[in-house]
């Protein structure tokens, strides 16, 4: 794309087609988030307890993220299934650290967290409808515009 306004473009057509349930999609990528989260916390319980069935839970655990995150990105191509997979699973850590860090009265270092999140959600959105390639997502990104906007613009949880 050559300018935001044809990128903003193409996300306000996205919406008109309703080829997406944005607004389940959005519940369904935050609940990978936290299955990727579980298999990660079953791992590491079992490694600190030495207790082998922990593993069997996180197995379960990453089947259920593996056929969800398939809903998610049925059409993924090339490491997109798997960029997907860690862009989520790097927003919910980033998520988890400014909370962290908020709860511990840091909200001036808790924001450029959050808002790192937040960008990093937006990629994963870019990735899953398609609006961006990775070259077009490394020219976005230079010339400042703001994915961030993406988000904000697909989907309104308060708008149902």
């Amino acid at each position: 794309m050559k300018t935001f306004e044809e990128f903003m473009a193409k996300i306000e057509l996205a919406r008109k087609e309703g080829g997406v349930d944005l607004l389940t999609t959005d519940d369904l990528s935050l609940a990978v988030m936290n299955l990727i989260s579980l298999e990660e916390h079953f791992l590491f319980t079992a490694m600190k307890t030495g207790k082998n069935e922990y593993l069997d839970t996180s197995a379960e655990i990453r089947n259920m993220r593996k056929e969800l995150l398939a809903k998610l990105m049925p059409n993924h191509e090339g490491e997109t299934w798997c960029a997907s997979k860690h862009l989520l699973s790097a927003t919910m850590r980033l998520v988890e650290v400014g909370n962290k860090l908020q709860s511990e009265g840091k909200k001036d270092e808790a924001l450029p967290i959050f808002k790192k999140a937040y960008w990093t959600y937006s990629i994963f959105w870019a990735l899953k409808l398609k609006l961006v390639d990775a070259k077009q997502l490394s020219k976005t990104v230079k010339k400042n515009d703001r994915i961030e906007d993406l988000v904000a613009r697909l989907a309104d949880c308060c708008n149902e």
